[in-house]
């Protein structure tokens, strides 16, 4: 497996690959990689004939009071994983490589859908987003681009970003990865204590109730986010930033639950702030 620390060494080896014939999948993250990271490497492997993961913490995603400096690493870890799973070469810059000095060029979509759910306590969070998989998909030039599915507003904005800006490289959506009792695998998981863990469990239980209402006929929103809402309630640890039902490609809100409808939550389990969500219907 390459590893890649120079935008250039990217590009140089990419375009051996494309001599000699090869499509290339892109996986970014921000390492501290998980069996849901792997899931999508092997997604990746099995689409294309070359897989590029990304391993960047991107600062530009962060706001100052959030975890940017705590944010997980290990990257001889990521990089065990990524070889066990197939991938060619991972991309590892410093912030330096990714930004130049007193960079302020930013991709933003200018509507409503980033200022919903996560975009309401985090405003400048999917700006960040956008900026970083621009470069990456400049960098990459990629044919597929693999993102999961517990990001589910990230992966919209990413779809409707694609479109708007006439990028020719197919965003393919991965399944949410859980642990065995059901809580969706996260990077933040580490964060939490042995008392927080178990209380964690609530967004999941609350995920499968939800599903169970609307695959049993409710379809209405009210319904299924009160009782979701009250399993959450339940957990003294747990304090709701938003249990919301809403349009999969715009994010706006809906009062029927129908399918295609995005139904997500994010809640701070102590002072970790976790999310999960499902498709109505099931992802497209």
């Amino acid at each position: 497996m390459i590893i890649a620390k120079t935008i250039r060494e990217v590009r140089e080896n990419i375009a051996q690959w494309r001599r000699e014939g090869f499509s290339v999948g892109l996986v970014p993250t921000m390492g501290y990689l998980h069996e849901g990271h792997a899931s999508l490497v092997d997604r990746a492997v099995a689409d294309c004939d070359r897989v590029v993961v990304s391993d960047f913490v991107n600062p530009t995603q962060f706001a100052p009071n959030e975890d940017l400096e705590s944010y997980p690493r290990d990257f001889g870890h990521d990089c065990k994983l990524l070889e066990e799973h197939g991938c060619d070469m991972v991309f590892y810059p410093s912030v330096e490589e990714m930004y130049a000095p007193n960079a302020a060029t930013y991709v933003e979509i200018l509507d409503e859908m980033p200022k919903q759910l996560c975009g309401k306590t985090r405003p400048i969070h999917f700006r960040g987003v956008c900026t970083v998989v621009s470069k990456l998909f400049n960098i990459v030039q990629p044919d597929k681009a693999f993102f999961g599915q517990k990001d589910a507003q990230q992966l919209a904005v990413i779809r409707r970003m694609v479109r708007d800006l006439s990028y020719g490289i197919e965003i393919v959506g991965c399944p949410i990865v859980r642990e065995n009792d059901g809580l969706a695998k996260s990077s933040r998981n580490t964060y939490l204590d042995a008392n927080e863990r178990k209380a964690a469990l609530v967004l999941s239980k609350a995920v499968f109730r939800g599903e169970y209402l609307v695959k049993s006929g409710v379809t209405d929103s009210e319904k299924v986010l009160a009782e979701m809402t009250a399993i959450i309630s339940a957990e003294p640890l747990a304090k709701i930033d938003y249990v919301s039902a809403v349009d999969g490609e715009t994010m706006l809100p809906v009062d029927a639950i129908t399918n295609g409808v995005l139904v997500a939550m994010a809640v701070y389990i102590g002072k970790t702030r976790l999310i999960d969500n499902f498709i109505a219907g099931g992802p497209k």
